[in-house]
């Protein structure tokens, strides 16, 4: 249900009021104003205006701008208000149902372990134990437990037939018409972009247009527009704007400034109450043993610690995902996700309500490969609550929705029927060709997706990917690079004869690089 424009806004405002009065910005905000009547350039007769002035000159209405417009980016545009919360969840009840089923499944999986493993979710640690974690708090990866019975809950490849069975009730063997002629594993008819549509919604990727990425633009002159870059990427730092930030770095962020600059679009400013609520997390996982917390150890040895760019960062991967796994806050993401957190009951209490308990205390369970997402985040930050706030934040915008059934246009089936659908389009003798041979090209690109392609790209390229999302608040260019990375590969594509073939034509991603190739096809793909 569509609002009429001025009612969207009214509850847009009331909505972005609410949420900032509970902040520590609001008081923050308060105690400022208060500090002002004591300063001489305020006057009594022209106090409202006066305090509005020391506000801006002091900095305070940037904070606050940016807060409110963080709260635009992250949350849904307001439903009509009729709507029941679900809706902001997901819209279509086909979608909530499959992802409530896969919900179901991913609990029991867990559950099965702690029966077989006799291991409960939760427990305290011995105090010994306590002091011991504590000791080697930065260097737990020296630690070899056996974690030799437990296996991840799921793998990107479950995922993958989980997405491939899903079908709209409405549409009785695919009776949908404009969708007959899709070929891919998606069978859901959802509106995805075409090229002229990309080509508009990503126009500063343009060939014209400098980029940082793209060594021998035939435009400019790399160096001179390296160094004009770099002087605006200043300026915006200076300026503190979160949205001037965001529109710059659309072509990519200089290396030095990186950091910064996505701290600015993600509104992170690590503050004392910030330190403070990381160290509570902290003793939180000193105190309590969780069962995902072996998962955790186990994804980060098989994925992280063998991967040339990211085994350095082991350490700081278990203090952020342990951290993560234990913080509430994170829950608040589950009123605009499709999905709901798992409840574990007491023991003993099951199906009683007053004795359920979210589990793990964040309602995310984490699947093989999840500690991907922390790792490149590793060579930006190297101050454990800095890194860990700037995880959240990407975690709660972009991450949830690789991992979740959405009809969200930046949701992992959107972007699998956006692939889908430009190879298809653009490529189809590549694309029948794969298919005919049993290597749908989906089965090929799904693990990149949903790991946003970290761990397949050389970091420095995986950087300026990421530097896109933040830049369009989307992730519907991890598809378009999946569908570009097939296109360049397409000549030795078309020679093979088997999946497994297919596979070892793109197994190796390290060399690619990003820009070149996600221009060339948007912008040089005959549409």
């Amino acid at each position: 249900a569509m609002l009429d424009p001025d009612r969207g806004l009214s509850l847009t405002i009331a909505r972005v009021v609410q949420r900032l009065q509970g902040s520590s910005l609001h008081s923050q905000l308060e105690r400022q104003a208060r500090v002002s009547l004591h300063k001489p350039e305020i006057k009594l007769e022209s106090l409202k205006e006066d305090i509005k002035d020391f506000l801006k000159t002091s900095g305070w209405e940037k904070k606050l701008q940016n807060a409110v417009y963080s709260e635009l980016n992250v949350f849904p545009s307001p439903c009509h208000p009729a709507a029941p919360p679900e809706h902001i969840k997901e819209p279509l009840a086909y979608m909530r149902k499959a992802q409530g089923s896969w919900e179901k499944r991913i609990l029991k999986s867990l559950n099965s372990m702690c029966t077989e493993l006799n291991i409960p979710l939760a427990q305290k640690r011995p105090v010994n134990e306590q002091k011991e974690l504590l000791n080697k708090w930065n260097e737990m990866g020296t630690d070899e437990p056996d974690l030799s019975l437990f296996r991840p809950v799921y793998a990107p490849k479950d995922f993958l037939e989980v997405l491939m069975n899903l079908r709209n009730p409405n549409y009785e063997n695919g009776e949908q018409p404009s969708f007959r002629n899709h070929l891919g594993l998606i069978q859901v008819p959802l509106k995805v972009k075409d090229i002229p549509e990309l080509k508009e919604d990503f126009s500063e990727l343009g060939l014209n247009i400098g980029q940082l990425g793209i060594d021998d633009s035939a435009q400019v002159p790399p160096e001179f527009f390296e160094n004009e870059h770099v002087r605006v990427g200043q300026k915006v730092l200076a300026e503190q704007d979160s949205a001037a930030a965001q529109q710059y770095v659309r072509q990519g962020c200089p290396t030095a400034l990186r950091a910064d600059l996505w701290a600015l679009i993600l509104n992170i400013s690590n503050q004392p109450e910030d330190i403070l609520y990381y160290e509570q997390l902290k003793s939180n996982v000193i105190q309590h043993n969780l069962l995902v917390d072996s998962l955790i150890y186990k994804d980060v040895k098989l994925t992280a610690s063998n991967d040339d760019y990211y085994f350095v960062f082991e350490d700081y991967l278990y203090q952020v995902l342990l951290c993560f796994s234990r913080d509430t806050s994170v829950l608040e993401h589950f009123t605009y996700s499709s999905a709901t957190p798992p409840k574990s009951y007491i023991q003993g209490k099951l199906g009683m309500e007053e004795y359920a308990v979210f589990y793990p205390p964040n309602g995310v369970i984490p699947f093989h490969g999840f500690s991907m997402y922390v790792a490149p985040l590793c060579f930006l930050y190297h101050e454990p609550s800095k890194l860990y706030q700037i995880f959240r934040e990407m975690y709660v915008r972009f991450f949830f929705r690789l991992h979740s059934i959405s009809s969200h246009p930046s949701g992992i089936v959107s972007l699998c029927l956006l692939f889908e659908t430009l190879l298809q389009t653009h490529l189809p003798q590549l694309f029948y060709h794969l298919r005919e041979i049993g290597a749908q090209p989906l089965r090929i690109s799904f693990k990149w997706m949903v790991r946003a392609f970290s761990g397949y790209l050389a970091t420095d390229q995986l950087l300026l990917l990421w530097d896109r999302i933040l830049g369009y608040n989307s992730l519907e260019i991890l598809a378009v690079l999946a569908a570009a990375v097939f296109a360049f590969r397409a000549v030795n594509l078309m020679e093979v004869t088997s999946l497994a073939a297919a596979e070892a034509v793109l197994a190796d991603l390290s060399t690619l690089k990003v820009m070149p190739l996600l221009q060339i096809f948007l912008f040089a793909t005959v549409t």
